[in-house]
């Protein structure tokens, strides 16, 4: 079984960070990324880099470190909050365990008077999965994360292959689209395309008002789509109808993934086919900088697909248009530290700290 230590990056680790995240067992995830920590750190989180290192394996097994980041609040009498986003980054369920208890080890170590780590590892959700979590005293909690049940395609195979995979509604969009010219354009990353973006997206979410989901402020996205940009990994689309933007998409291209982070349409358009071809176009582009899979990041749980009175019933039909399934992960856990104060946490805590930090800023908690 595998053992780890837990400690904090060094300065030369940090500046390097999104190498060592992207080389982790699951590949890394966007929102662990250096670009994401810059965001976060900009609306009310502290940031730590956290280093996972095996410390022991049985004979004739391999571990790897894993770099994590954490996201952390402090609050009067409780103390801090850990919140592990898409992570920790194990390469097995039966890791986690292990992961976190190193975890604990290094807070008690380093006194830091953390009462809790919430987490969201990318793996897959079983009966199994659930079963070692709860076995080693996590909590269920409401997931977070649009894509904790999601549309991944795979994007390895040549560009005719992948077409073919897709499923039938989705490449006779794509074919139709080509056949009528509509043109998808890269759009550069300016204030003016964002705010257009921004409005594309507010729209959109206006229209479909019974998802119950809200879109944050523009400042938040404003830093978002520039700090991946500036990196090189984020992508602006475009479809124009009538000389003015029909349909956007934000894309990331982070290590090996591709995901549809953002989107946003006109509600009445003539042209059939065009957030299929934006997205197809996204595709090509992320294969081209050595990604391997695309996620169309978020959908209604595998089990409710069908389900139309989902809120996300809509988002499910358009992104399994591409691909066929729906991979759903085992969601948000909360790792229990300090009883007394988790308790005093679910019971008031975290309701009243969530008001007041949206009264004060007009932001989401999370």
């Amino acid at each position: 079984m595998t053992r780890f230590q837990a400690r904090f990056a060094t300065t030369d680790e940090i500046g390097h960070w999104d190498k060592h995240v992207t080389a982790n067992p699951n590949g890394g995830n966007l929102l662990q990324s250096e670009a994401f920590a810059a965001v976060k750190r900009n609306f009310g989180w502290e940031v730590r880099y956290l280093v996972l290192e095996p410390s022991g394996a049985a004979s004739g097994e391999t571990a790897q470190a894993s770099y994590n980041l954490v996201l952390e609040k402090s609050f009067p009498f409780l103390g801090r909050f850990w919140y592990l986003i898409k992570g920790p980054d194990v390469a097995d369920v039966t890791e986690v365990p292990a992961a976190l208890e190193a975890i604990k080890g290094l807070v008690v170590r380093e006194r830091l008077g953390v009462f809790a780590v919430k987490v969201e590892p990318d793996i897959i959700d079983s009966e199994e999965a659930r079963g070692v979590l709860g076995a080693a005293g996590l909590v269920k909690v409401p997931n977070l994360q649009p894509n904790d049940s999601t549309a991944i395609l795979d994007i390895a195979p040549e560009p005719r292959l992948v077409l073919k995979s897709l499923h039938s509604r989705g490449r006779n969009a794509v074919r139709r689209a080509e056949r009528e010219g509509v043109e998808v354009v890269e759009a550069e990353p300016t204030l003016a395309n964002y705010r257009t973006m921004h409005a594309l997206m507010t729209g959109t979410l206006n229209a479909k008002s019974n998802t119950g989901a809200q879109v944050r402020g523009f400042e938040y996205y404003r830093q978002f789509w520039t700090e991946f940009t500036s990196r090189g990994q984020g992508r602006l689309y475009f479809v124009y109808e009538n000389g003015r933007p029909s349909v956007g998409a934000f894309v990331i291209n982070y290590g090996r993934k591709g995901t549809y982070k953002d989107g946003g349409s006109l509600q009445k358009r003539a042209q059939y086919g065009d957030s299929h071809l934006i997205q197809w176009t996204a595709i090509n582009h992320m294969k081209d900088l050595g990604c391997t899979e695309y996620d169309f990041c978020g959908t209604p749980p595998a089990d409710r697909l069908k389900d139309t009175s989902h809120p996300f019933h809509g988002l499910g039909l358009f992104k399994t248009s591409f691909t066929k399934t729906v991979t759903d992960f085992v969601g948000c856990w909360d790792y229990v530290i300090d009883p007394l104060r988790y308790r005093a946490w679910t019971t008031a805590g975290e309701r009243v700290a969530r008001q007041l930090y949206t009264r004060r800023t007009g932001q989401q908690f999370y």
